[in-house]
């Protein structure tokens, strides 16, 4: 699946996408994040706060216990502000 990354998201990790193939046990959104924490140092970094991280699939707006099974991309962003 593609995960694609926004704002402070996207500079702590350092790249604005990519495709990933996480395990079978992953399989929500709060899965992922922890997944994807786990794989170095920026990614934890990135989502040292996973209850701030805002999360899309397939450009709708889901929840951490949101399944991901069939996602064809998943967006990561901080909570955004209107103005």
């Amino acid at each position: 699946m593609k995960v694609k990354y926004f704002a402070w998201v996207r500079e702590r990790i350092g790249k604005a996408e990519e495709t990933v193939e996480p395990p079978a046990e992953v399989r929500t959104v709060g899965d992922l994040i922890g997944w994807l924490a786990a794989r170095g140092e920026t990614y934890a970094y990135a989502f040292e706060k996973p209850k701030v991280i805002r999360a899309a699939i397939d450009q709708t707006h889901v929840k951490p216990d949101a399944a991901i099974l069939g996602a064809r991309e998943i967006a990561f962003f901080p909570p955004m502000t209107g103005g």
